[in-house]
This record gives C-alpha cells, sequence and structure tokens, in this order.
C-alpha cells in the first residue's frame, strides 16, 4: 500500500498517535506524517504510507493554509489555550482601523522565534523537552513567510484568521506576536488546517471514519506519488533514460529540457522515478524511487 492519505485529525491526539492508528489499522510498518499538527489543532494530516514514505520530506516543504481563533488579553507559556496563563492585560477598543495595520507587520517575509513548547532542535534536544524542565533556552530566529493573512471577523477580545504561510511558520507565535503588537497580549484558541500543499480538507478523511472503510474505498483514497509532488515540475524521460535514472547514474540534459530546480522525473508510463535538481544541464539526484 504505497501512497498519501489525507486524514482530518480530530482535536486531542498528538500527529505521532494519529500515525500509530493508521498504523495499527492498517497493518504496515512504513507510516509517516508531514508537518506535526499540535494535539490541539485539527484539519489537513497527509500520512506517507509505504514507498511513499521516501518522499515525505518533499512533501513537508509546501505551504499550509490555516482558519485561527485569537483571544487578546491574555498570555500562556505555550502560547494557546493548552497552556497556563502568565499574563493579563485590558484589550484596547478594537476597530479595522486599529487591527489591520498591526496584521500587516506580520506580511510577507520575516524572522519568527519557535517557541519553547514544540518541536524544534536546540542542541540535538527538542524543545518542549526543556520547556517541560523549565529552560528557556536561546533559539535563533527562521525566516518564514505569510503570503496571506486576512482578518475575517472580531468581537470585543476575539479574533478570526485565515492564513497561507510557508513551512515551519508558527500560527501560535502569530498570536503572541500579535498580541504583543496590540499591547495587550494574546493567545490561541483554535486552529484549522485547511490545506497542506497540493492537499485539501474537502479530500481528508475524518480520523473516526478510517475503520469503515472497505479496502477498495480506502485504496481509492490513497493519492499517488506522483500526484502527491504535482507542484514540481515534471520531466518524463525515455525508457533508456529511465533505466540511468533508476541506477542513479548522471542524466546530461539538453538546453531548455528542464527548468532549473527541483523537478519530478517520470518515466514514459507515468510513474515517479526520482526527485531531482536540474542544474547546468544536468541531473542531482534528490531521491531515487528504484
Amino acid at each position: 500500500m504505497d501512497g498519501v492519505l489525507v486524514i482530518d485529525k480530530p482535536k486531542g491526539p498528538t500527529s505521532f498517535d494519529v500515525v500509530r492508528q493508521v498504523r495499527s489499522f492498517l497493518r504496515i510498518k512504513k507510516v509517516g506524517h508531514t508537518g506535526t499538527l499540535d494535539p490541539m489543532a485539527t484539519g489537513v494530516l497527509p500520512l506517507c504510507l509505504g514507498e511513499a514514505t521516501k518522499i515525505a520530506g518533499h512533501i513537508l516543504e509546501g505551504d499550509k493554509a490555516y482558519e485561527a481563533t485569537v483571544r487578546l488579553g491574555a498570555e500562556t507559556d505555550t502560547q494557546d489555550a493548552e497552556g497556563k496563563v502568565v499574563a493579563e492585560a485590558p484589550v484596547p477598543p478594537l476597530s479595522r482601523a486599529l487591527l489591520e495595520p498591526a496584521l500587516a507587520r506580520f506580511r510577507g517575509s520575516f524572522d519568527q522565534l519557535p517557541p519553547m513548547y514544540s518541536a524544534v532542535k536546540v542542541d540535538g534536544k527538542r524543545l518542549y523537552e526543556l520547556a517541560r524542565e523549565g529552560k528557556d533556552v536561546e533559539r535563533a530566529a527562521r525566516t518564514v513567510t505569510v503570503h496571506e493573512l486576512v482578518l475575517r471577523d472580531f468581537s470585543a477580545t476575539e479574533l478570526k484568521l485565515s492564513v497561507r504561510c510557508s513551512k515551519g511558520f508558527f500560527v501560535r507565535t502569530l498570536a503572541f506576536d500579535l498580541g504583543r503588537a496590540l499591547g495587550c497580549g494574546a493567545h490561541l484558541t483554535a486552529l484549522r488546517r485547511t490545506a497542506s500543499g497540493p492537499f485539501l480538507l474537502a479530500h481528508a478523511l475524518p480520523l473516526a471514519q478510517l475503520q469503515e472503510l472497505s479496502a477498495e474505498a480506502l485504496a481509492a483514497r490513497l493519492v499517488p506519488m506522483e500526484q502527491a509532488l504535482s507542484e514540481l515540475p515534471a520531466l518524463q524521460v525515455s525508457a533508456s533514460e529511465a533505466v540511468k535514472v533508476s541506477h542513479g547514474l548522471p542524466l546530461e540534459l539538453g538546453e531548455g529540457r528542464a527548468p532549473a530546480g527541483k523537478l519530478r522525473v517520470m518515466s514514459p508510463e507515468g510513474r515517479l522515478l526520482a526527485v531531482a535538481e536540474a542544474a547546468a544541464g544536468r541531473l542531482r539526484y534528490l531521491r531515487v524511487m528504484v
């Protein structure tokens, strides 16, 4: 069973809990997710099954989209509703005239400091492990990009936001930083991922329904590896070139045959052979599938 199964993760379990449930139910060893969702978060969680685990890292690079709810007036140690309140402040009278300039700071590319309660590693240890030990360590800010940040609605103490962003972006930290920008503090109270790369919420299977599917229905739900990487340009090779690719041998490209950058290398039959980068008229293999 090879391909990507898109799960609609419920609130509560960790991403690894979902992986374990799917692995146990399907009785397959190779299952991996393509981007962690916090236990509080719900929505799109693509799982790579079987041979598709080889391309998990490339799927992870896709942009993400979220619907978020932010509560103003209180900060928590985890930057979301799962943590304990560590600071409170009055919320100013809200209006679009006040909110839009604050939101504008978080559009485009900028540096974001990962939260202590996160899976980011520092000196080989995950930050959340250090946070649970009561430690607050120095960590490097990372450049992230917010392609779209829309204020959907707001009340006296709550904001509804839509976000489309690059990988590695923390919506929890956006809530925290936005609260600081407004001078009242804030934390995330709800988060739903609506897209991860090419995978949309409309295509996601609620985790609770997994056990109700027949083998045929489940197979129909699997996204083939070729389609899972559909955001990458495709380079179709000849049968003789396919043999070279499958053995990781150098492949010379004529000028203009392939765009520079990462691409899918496809067999004449449309099967994924490799993920590679084209540069200087040659392919550099990132992952050979055969």
